[in-house]
């Protein structure tokens, strides 16, 4: 088995855990767990290049009034009328308006066949950024902890579930769904988070195409 650096990894899951967080309703729970102090050290430990856009995301958090997050929140991905970013995967990958289509039934599939599980009492739909991102943090978790007990078996099933997922699903609407966040969002949270999280999916997909190449 190749070298494995899982300090890398640990942080991979960490950023991407946090990430999915912030695509839920803003709180002061936000600033109270630290959580874009742990991005930060994160993204670090990662790209270097993403340490600058995590330390924009915290600053501008800081600098927000939690009410103006809250009615930029509200505006991107609520409505009230016509909502600027729908946080669906089927939105954006049929280019329609529509909810609940084939693509929401796919990656349900790959939601099974990798034993996650929504609650039922989760009121969002499937295929939102923020149940992408933490399925796609399981899956990270997952490799690193297969590559830590050398289980061979467990790691190239999941490695290939990760890569299915990201090709067929989160990398090819992340893309437009940021962009419409910062061409939309009027605090700098949500423009930096957008940003940060389309170079996150770039730079995994990036890492992806490089493992191909060896």
């Amino acid at each position: 088995m190749p070298h494995y650096d899982h300090n890398k990894g640990a942080a991979r899951e960490t950023l991407c855990r946090l990430l999915a967080a912030c695509y839920y309703e803003p709180g002061s729970e936000f600033a109270e767990e630290k959580v874009f102090d742990s991005m930060l050290d994160a993204a670090k430990r990662i790209y270097p290049d993403l340490a600058a856009g995590a330390a924009r995301l915290g600053e501008a958090f800081s600098a927000d009034a939690l009410d103006d997050l809250l009615l930029d929140y509200t505006r991107l991905f609520l409505g009230p009328t016509e909502t600027i970013a729908q946080p669906y995967g089927s939105v954006w990958l049929s280019g329609e308006k529509t909810l609940m289509q084939d693509s929401t039934m796919a990656v349900l599939e790959l939601y099974r066949e990798g034993g996650f599980e929504i609650d039922d009492e989760f009121r969002e739909l499937p295929d939102h950024i923020a149940v992408e991102l933490e399925f796609f943090y399981l899956l990270i978790y997952r490799e690193n902890q297969a590559q830590q007990f050398n289980e061979i078996g467990a790691l190239t099933s999941t490695a290939s579930l990760r890569k299915r997922f990201l090709d067929e699903h989160l990398r090819a609407w992340i893309g437009p769904f940021t962009a419409a966040v910062k061409a939309g969002a009027k605090s700098n949270f949500y423009r930096e988070l957008a940003e940060l999280t389309n170079r996150f999916v770039r730079m995994e997909t990036d890492s992806e195409k490089l493992k191909t190449e060896d």
